[in-house]
């Protein structure tokens, strides 16, 4: 490995810890999910979502219930002209003075059948608001695993800073050494400036760290709804006690418990209940009606307790032709959700897979990490003892430190690494929510 490659180590994660001397703000991840949960646009507009079709829903079952309708005038009338045609006789008295029209009704309509119309859209809107909910809960899951990734990624920046700058503190200290040693001309200044360069190398790498660190950071205190100036700290023993339960090994729990797919097998149950509101046009509609009148017509006519009550049939009879477009629009729709659903379960297969192999390498990787960091100490414990003896170069002296970095860093960041990779196993089978109790939301 050349010397030069050391810089990759600065930007081998996304995130770095913050190097600004201030206070920071430890949380566990348990309540990042939570506030997040709660504080986010995100989980803000899918709880809006699920109350809006909640109230489609409550709007669409006033519809089975009767309809009621009070209504009244009162006009004033100006000269007008009244011609009785009954009872008139040559000695009836003059006509009288029409000047107010009083009028009031009370009508009642109670629905007794419309083609299974009122049912069917009851369950179109029961089974979009099960699936705004389950939507819903999908979002939760994917915010979750949003500040998963950028919590495991400050904890890999905090790691990488730290082991930075030990070996920092090691290249200054070689530097001074060189320095001395070319005073006095034991080593050629050649030695020296590789040795600066080196301490230079570290140095951008952490400047670019902190550059990077502003950004994780920032992203996730504005996902947490925090203020800007917080500065996020995660604590090691998050990781280094972490336990690993139940995990997946096929694609079974995902097809159970993914809320997406969840969501688009009720919206296959509202595209079958659409089809049968589609064919209720072909039914007649049957009412009963009722109906109360009160009735004044100023010095001709009083009528009270007008009562009516009958039956109201109504019946569309150019649906039987035209209607049956609508019902294969109904049914094309409902095809389209199918195949969705399908597609929708072999990408989920997909992930599922993917999510296992990913887990599994992270867990030979930590192995191998282990090994090398054994192997890259051992190493450099070589190439200095060589180095003191005259027996190795700096080059290989430098190459070695750059090398057992490497492995330190690699080491570090694995189990953070096997963790984030457990949880998106967990995400992409649907059990992230179990870990968190998302229920409680």
């Amino acid at each position: 490995m050349k010397v030069s490659q050391l810089m990759l180590f600065g930007i081998f994660f996304i995130g770095i810890s913050s190097l600004e001397a201030q206070e920071k703000t430890s949380l566990t991840l348990d309540e990042a999910i939570h506030l997040a949960w709660t504080k986010s646009n995100e989980v803000s507009l899918a709880n809006t979502k699920v109350a809006t079709k909640k109230y489609e829903l409550r709007s669409i079952k006033n519809n089975q219930y009767p309809d009621l309708k009070v209504s009244g005038q009162y006009q004033r009338l100006a000269k007008a002209s009244v011609n009785l045609k009954i009872n008139k006789s040559d000695d009836s008295e003059p006509t009288p003075v029409v000047n107010q029209l009083m009028l009031g009704q009370v009508n009642a309509t109670v629905p007794v059948f419309a083609g299974f119309k009122i049912q069917n859209s009851i369950k179109i809107y029961d089974n979009l608001y099960q699936a705004e909910t389950a939507t819903a809960s999908q979002t939760k899951e994917e915010i979750a695993m949003k500040v998963i990734n950028s919590y495991a990624n400050l904890y890999k920046a905090q790691k990488t800073i730290e082991l930075l700058k030990e070996n920092q503190k090691s290249a200054r200290q070689r530097a001074l050494d060189f320095n001395e040693m070319e005073k006095n001309g034991i080593i050629p200044r050649n030695d020296l400036l590789k040795s600066q360069l080196q301490v230079s190398k570290i140095q951008l790498s952490i400047d670019q760290a902190a550059t990077n660190l502003n950004i994780v950071n920032f992203y996730l205190v504005t996902l947490l709804k925090l203020p800007v100036e917080t500065k996020l700290e995660v604590r090691e023993s998050d990781f280094a006690n972490f336990q690993m339960d139940n995990i997946p090994t096929n694609e079974e729990p995902a097809l159970q418990n993914r809320k997406d797919l969840e969501a688009i097998r009720f919206q296959e149950k509202a595209s079958q209940a659409n089809i049968k509101m589609a064919k209720s046009a072909y039914y007649p509609a049957i009412a009963l009606i009722g109906g109360y009148t009160a009735f004044d017509l100023k010095n001709v006519i009083t009528v009270q307790n007008a009562m009516n009550i009958g039956v109201g049939v109504s019946y569309d009879l150019s649906a039987i032709l035209k209607n049956g477009a609508m019902v294969k629009l109904a049914e094309s729709k409902s095809l389209e959700v199918q195949n969705s659903e399908a597609i929708l379960t072999d990408y989920i297969k997909i992930q599922v897979q993917k999510a296992i192999e990913d887990y599994d390498l992270a867990l030979k990787q930590n192995v191998v990490y282990g090994q090398a960091l054994e192997q890259s100490t051992e190493n450099y414990r070589i190439i200095k003892d060589k180095y003191d003896n005259g027996l190795s170069d700096t080059n290989d002296l430098l190459e070695a430190d750059v090398e057992q970095l490497g492995s330190k860093i690699n080491k570090a960041l694995a189990k953070a690494n096997i963790i984030q990779k457990y949880y998106e196993l967990l995400s992409v089978t649907g059990q992230l929510s179990q870990s968190f109790n998302l229920s409680k939301i």
